[in-house]
């Protein structure tokens, strides 16, 4: 089977993280095609063997986009054409279709409760999204909380198909000699607490608040690990409250290395650094940085995430979910400061919320939906895939 994998852009964020994670172990052909920004992520997929081809789309109405996309599908030969991320579902289901592709699955990395894809949800955008989402074949969400945002919008369920994200544990384990490193690298005193956030630098994840919290504990420092349009104000908020010197944004970093003392600057080896991990963002649709942030043991606040939430309590108990406002979180702080002075650095037994996410788990069942979809892409409307869930308790979001 020869597949492609379309998506809006390929910087440093959750999505186009784990677009190359699955690609490691997808057990099929894949080509990569980006409308936008072929940025740090795309050079990782081509260093990983993987063709990866940048449209140069202008922008959300570059309609001039549509017929050279269906030029590279039909010229492609595609069994069948797997898009993720807001205007690259919309643009590749039409695009899908104009090339005579009718097998096509839409992975839902973005949907939240007030935004998707960074985008606020309007009557035009939801119209625009169901329109389009009825061309494909059907939709992979990544949480059983974005099976009930899509059920709530209108796309019927047996269009719907959960394929929760995954992690590869391995490469997040904690190293000592990973974290000694690191803090050398960055003039960090062993001894410092350190709070840290992995994401994009984006006003919905919230790191402002964050940033505020860290500045009122003295001594203590934050490493924020992303890149994007926030960051001039971040540097500026420091500077204002006179955290400038405690407070380092540390741009986009590979991911998918394992934390080693050789390797101290990818994400593995950053999160070895930090003494706890916070989660800012009010509106998540899975947490993808928090699994990998309980992988490498590190304790984790965070207001919201559903990959954690959808689990039974004892399945994470590293993880403190915190309410969403400033207050909360420097008391949460201050008290995880107060431990750290006491007792040193903490590191936490890999949870077994890890082990419910494995990568190659996610794989195995996108997989099996892809053959089944290319196969008799109309059998997905009569014979949906049995419900999959992590855990055998759940089988609802939270509400």
């Amino acid at each position: 089977m020869k597949v492609l994998h379309i998506i809006t852009g390929l910087a440093a964020g959750g999505a186009e993280q784990q677009l190359r994670l699955l690609l490691r172990h997808l057990p099929v052909d894949c080509d990569v095609l980006t409308l936008t920004n072929p940025g740090a992520v795309a050079d990782g997929i081509r260093s990983d063997g993987i063709r990866v081809t940048h449209l140069g789309m202008g922008g959300n109405r570059d309609l001039s986009a549509l017929p050279r996309l269906a030029g590279a599908i039909r010229a492609g030969r595609y069994d069948l054409v797997h898009t993720h991320l807001f205007r690259a579902c919309v643009f590749g289901r039409i695009a899908a279709r104009m090339a005579g592709v009718r097998a096509v699955l839409a992975t839902e990395h973005s949907l939240g409760e007030t935004r998707i894809e960074g985008r606020p949800l309007t009557p035009g955008t939801r119209a625009l999204y169901l329109a389009t989402e009825r061309l494909g074949s059907s939709t992979v969400a990544v949480s059983a909380t974005v099976v009930h945002r899509l059920r709530a919008w209108g796309v019927p369920q047996q269009r719907i198909h959960l394929v929760p994200n995954g992690i590869d544990a391995r490469h997040f384990r904690f190293d000592p000699a990973a974290r000694a490193a690191a803090r050398a690298r960055l003039g960090i005193p062993e001894q410092a607490f350190v709070a840290g956030g992995v994401g994009r630098l984006v006003p919905g994840k919230r790191y402002d608040v964050l940033l505020r919290a860290v500045a009122e504990l003295p001594g203590a420092r934050l490493l924020l690990v992303g890149d994007g349009p926030e960051r001039a104000a971040l540097e500026q908020l420091a500077a204002r409250l006179g955290a400038a010197g405690r407070v380092r944004l540390l741009g986009e970093r590979d991911g998918s290395v394992q934390a080693s003392a050789d390797r101290p600057s990818g994400i593995p080896g950053l999160l070895a650094a930090m003494d706890v991990f916070v989660s800012p963002s009010a509106e998540e649709t899975f947490g993808l940085a928090v699994l990998e942030a309980l992988a490498a043991g590190l304790p984790v606040l965070h207001v919201t995430c559903p990959a954690i939430e959808e689990l039974p309590a004892a399945e994470a108990p590293g993880a403190r979910r915190i309410g969403p406002g400033l207050r909360p979180l420097a008391d949460a702080l201050a008290e995880a400061q107060r431990e750290h002075a006491t007792a040193g650095p903490r590191h936490l037994p890999v949870p077994a919320a890890v082990g419910r996410y494995d990568i190659a788990r996610s794989a195995d069942r996108l997989s099996a939906l892809y053959e089944r979809t290319a196969a008799d892409p109309a059998a997905r409307r009569r014979a949906p895939l049995r419900p999959y869930h992590p855990h055998p308790a759940v089988s609802e979001p939270k509400r």
